[in-house]
């Protein structure tokens, strides 16, 4: 049987027919009482906790390599199955499952496009019986160069060729909502709330390409730089990572520790003030 061959984004429609396809593992990263009120039909369980790991102060690091095997083992993964990822809170839960297969180089996966927002609202089927994959032996051997530690943000802030992300909302970034021992962002940093990826009225699927292109180039986020996102806990910027993924940037990466870690450093520069780009959302 030839390989399915899935975009980046897929819409319900499209993995409606194939649910049964034993190609495609679809995995919820819904809470378990969500998981067990309702999900997509033939979907597996993971549990969002088992995709992160915590450090001194960081918040969102990925776990180790046998710990991410063990994970992946657990629903039935093999190299050759695509992943279909989903979660019914925005996408960012099933982005970081996502930011993590691609870290370890398993290129064959898909967010589905609006979660289980846009299926439930489409009127798509739902299930309530929990579903279980026969457990795999899953290796994940290396983590790929997407994902880069504090070190590396601060050899890199006076690289002009390097722009940062800063997926969080407006008062994180300026510091008006302290979530750290000191509040603000990395310097040099451009804010793009998260939020700014979705469309509302089209259940929180992902913006159109040519929406996102738009804001990112009126922010002079342009595809020949090396792009690195970060948030508070790398929730927030693993979907920033997919929108980047999804429109073409070929250098993109994240930094995990995010503010959790940056914030409660003693030795991190830290600024407090407006994003002179400041980005205003024309649908909003």
């Amino acid at each position: 049987m030839s390989k399915i061959n899935l975009p980046l984004l897929v819409e319900p429609g499209q993995l409606e027919p194939l649910m049964a396809n034993d190609q495609l593992i679809i995995v919820s990263v819904d809470s378990e009482q969500r998981y067990s009120e309702r999900h997509v039909p033939t979907a597996v369980h993971l549990n969002y906790s088992k995709l992160v790991s915590k450090g001194k102060f960081a918040q969102g690091l990925l776990p180790e390599l046998e710990d991410i095997s063990e994970t992946l083992s657990s629903i039935g993964l093999t190299p050759e199955k695509h992943v279909i990822a989903y979660d019914d809170e925005g996408s960012g839960r099933a982005s970081r499952l996502l930011l993590t297969l691609d870290a370890i180089g398993h290129s064959r996966f898909s967010l589905l496009n609006g979660g289980l927002t846009a299926w439930s609202a489409e009127g798509f089927p739902l299930h309530v019986e929990a579903e279980f994959r026969e457990p795999s032996n899953y290796q994940a051997k290396s983590i790929g160069n997407v994902i880069v530690d504090k070190d590396y943000i601060l050899e890199k802030l006076s690289d002009d060729n390097v722009i940062l992300i800063d997926a969080r909302s407006h008062d994180e970034f300026t510091g008006l909502q302290p979530l750290a021992k000191r509040s603000g962002h990395i310097p040099g940093a451009i804010n793009i709330d998260w939020k700014l990826n979705k469309d509302p009225a089209r259940h929180n699927r992902m913006k159109s390409d040519d929406k996102i292109l738009e804001m990112l180039q009126d922010r002079r986020i342009t595809k020949d730089k090396e792009i690195i996102a970060y948030c508070q806990t790398c929730h927030r910027s693993s979907h920033t990572y997919i929108m980047l993924k999804q429109v073409g940037y070929p250098n993109i990466k994240c930094y995990p520790g995010s503010w959790s870690e940056w914030g409660n450093c003693e030795n991190t520069p830290v600024i407090q003030d407006e994003d002179p780009f400041a980005y205003v959302d024309d649908d909003d």
